[in-house]
């Protein structure tokens, strides 16, 4: 089967083809279309993860186009990286595909949502399969152009509108990086081929400078679609799309694929130490600055997306202090328990009637026993609470930072540890103890279109750590770095596990001593400068504002004065005494014969006279 992993993109791209074509006529049709596409992809994806389990890579490319001596291809590649990716995209795009037929029931554009959601789905399966830099850079410009769609779904919203050319335009710069990195790769090794770049890279064929540029130029890409600061300011207003898009771009495709751009072009990193401590630095300020705006916010989906900007932070981290198993393992267990604080949300939210106000919830226990109970699980998965998932990979990062040495890193990621339990228990206490305050009335758990992803996705958050940890040798490092010259990997032990443990008991204790009634903890009276500028994110959009977007705007406004008065001006003015003059000139053509013939003799005359001047006759 895994020769014929290139089926698993087709799958979904030919359920996109048919919604297209004939999605109005098909449209209660649609949700079975597209889950079936999926499901189907999500099998063949299991298949070709066991197969690579006991076997070796496996390559299919054909020549697509000669630039000058090269040979550029396309085709596929199946790693123990992407094979493992491939897994999760389609096992949280199944569950994302699943739930949204309840959940988008009664939107008149299901067909064309589905169809949006399916084209998603191809293009990160695309991305992950790329055996080349250049193939990738496609199918990574088509998840952005996917992201903006379904972002902007609800257009007729002005909050989704905007928040979805946010989102374009903000990851282009990104993308600028990251093609500038590509084609100075392809300048310095003259390949887009993985392994002869790579291979040219540690042959010392490229400077140590070059190396450092290049690589910083493909983070640049990464810190745009991963939603690193200082460009992370689109996340959290991508809220703004359906509940289920939210999921999936959060937990499988479009913020995971920038971590899997460093994880797949590695051995630029590991090339240039300047490179990897500022992947490093740039994860643990953007873990800690995302965790601390999570403390304040009241909406549900938005401390969600906060939370999943940290959580990216700390996965750049362990990359960054070398930790590839770390960031990737955590980039798994991620995937699974963050869609799961999604959907859970999407059903909390689908119970009030799509409010998102935390202020407005409260006493969701008794209510929405499934939903709370699997919010629960995901809240003690990404808080780090021992034997889920969340507990063995932050204990990964954790080890790898550790190893590193570096304090500071040590304490930002120790901090963010203690404010991911502190955000997400306020989270959970807020929204399902406490006495309910909503203004509808009060809610009843959804049906098993809804719950069912839930307990799914409950169970990959409960297991998924169990690929790696010390009973079974960290099977998952044994099966990721297989033939990879990485180094090795750092690994915590009982002492660092207790410690992160602690640290995660630290925030969920606090979380309960302030919030475990459900009532707000007074934090606005008590300290109300620090929360101000925690609710007004430090302003960081202002200052975009004030130093890029009004700049722009003026200047935008000044071009537009120039082009109206002086370059159409001159035009319109040109055009006038031309019409001027011909109507003027009009006005002599009154059927005299004579004054024809005054004319003709005389402009003769003249030509004949212009002809001998310059000729120098009267000279």
């Amino acid at each position: 089967m895994i020769q014929n992993a290139w089926l698993i993109p087709l799958l979904p791209l030919a359920a996109f083809v048919i919604l297209l074509l004939g999605g109005r006529q098909l449209k209660q049709a649609a949700p079975v279309i597209a889950i079936a596409s999926v499901a189907g992809a999500f099998v063949l994806s299991s298949v070709v993860l066991m197969e690579r389990i006991g076997g070796d890579t496996f390559a299919a490319t054909v020549r697509w186009l000669t630039i000058g001596p090269v040979d550029v291809t396309m085709g596929f590649e199946v790693t123990a990286l992407n094979s493992l990716m491939l897994f999760v995209v389609t096992a949280v795009s199944l569950l994302v595909h699943i739930f949204s037929k309840r959940y988008m029931a009664e939107d008149g554009r299901i067909h064309v949502f589905y169809g949006y959601l399916t084209f998603f789905t191809f293009s990160m399966l695309g991305l992950v399969l790329a055996p080349n830099l250049l193939q990738l850079f496609i199918f990574w410009e088509l998840v952005g152009l996917c992201s903006f769609l379904l972002v902007g779904f609800w257009y007729f919203k002005k909050e989704a509108a905007d928040a979805a050319k946010k989102a374009f335009l903000v990851t282009r710069i990104g993308d600028v990086g990251l093609l500038v990195g590509l084609v100075l790769l392809f300048n310095a090794t003259g390949s887009f081929e993985y392994g002869a770049a790579f291979a040219a890279v540690e042959a010392g064929e490229v400077s140590g400078t070059m190396v450092t540029v290049i690589a910083l130029c493909i983070f640049l890409g990464a810190v745009g679609k991963s939603a690193q600061f200082p460009l992370h300011v689109w996340l959290p207003d991508a809220m703004e799309g359906p509940t289920p898009v939210s999921a999936l771009i959060h937990a499988a495709t479009m913020v995971a694929a920038g971590v899997y751009l460093v994880a797949v072009t590695y051995p630029l990193f590991l090339a240039s130490g300047t490179a990897l401590t500022v992947v490093a630095y740039t994860g643990a300020i953007t873990a800690v600055f995302a965790a601390s705006i999570a403390l304040v916010n009241t909406d549900i989906k938005r401390v969600l997306a906060y939370s999943t900007v940290s959580q990216l932070g700390l996965m750049m981290l362990a990359l960054g202090t070398a930790g590839y198993v770390a960031g990737l393992f955590h980039l798994m267990t991620h995937a699974f328990f963050k869609a799961l604080l999604f959907l859970a949300a999407g059903s909390v939210i689908l119970a009030l009637h799509h409010r998102q106000d935390i202020t407005r919830m409260g006493g969701l226990w008794h209510r929405m026993r499934t939903t709370a109970v699997t919010f629960l699980i995901g809240t003690l998965a990404i808080a780090g609470i021992f034997p889920l998932a969340g507990f063995w990979s932050k204990e990964a990062v954790l080890a790898a930072v550790w190893a590193n040495g570096d304090v500071v890193l040590i304490t930002l990621a120790a901090l963010t540890t203690v404010l991911t339990a502190f955000y997400m228990f306020r989270l959970f206490f807020r929204v399902f103890a406490g006495t309910y305050r909503g203004d509808v009335e009060a809610p009843a758990e959804n049906g098993k279109t809804v719950t069912v992803p839930l307990i799914v996705l409950a169970v990959f958050a409960v297991t998924a750590g169990f690929v790696h940890f010390p009973l079974n040798g960290y099977w998952l490092e044994g099966f990721m770095t297989a033939g990879l010259n990485y180094g090795d990997q750092a690994h915590g032990g009982l002492g660092l596990a207790a410690v992160s443990l602690l640290l995660a008991a630290a925030g969920a204790g606090l979380a309960w001593r302030l919030y475990g009634k459900g009532e707000e903890s007074g934090m606005q009276e008590k300290v109300p400068a620090v929360h101000h500028l925690l609710e007004n994110k430090y302003y960081i959009d202002e200052i975009y504002a004030a130093v890029i977007v009004r700049p722009l705007m003026t200047l935008s406004r000044l071009f537009v004065e120039v082009d109206r008065w002086i370059i159409d001006g001159a035009v319109n003015f040109t055009g006038a005494i031309t019409f001027r003059t011909g109507r003027q000139a009009g006005k002599q053509h009154n059927g005299q014969l004579q004054t024809y013939g005054l004319v003709s003799v005389a402009g003769g005359i003249a030509l004949i006279a212009a002809v001998f001047a310059v000729r120098g006759y009267f000279g």
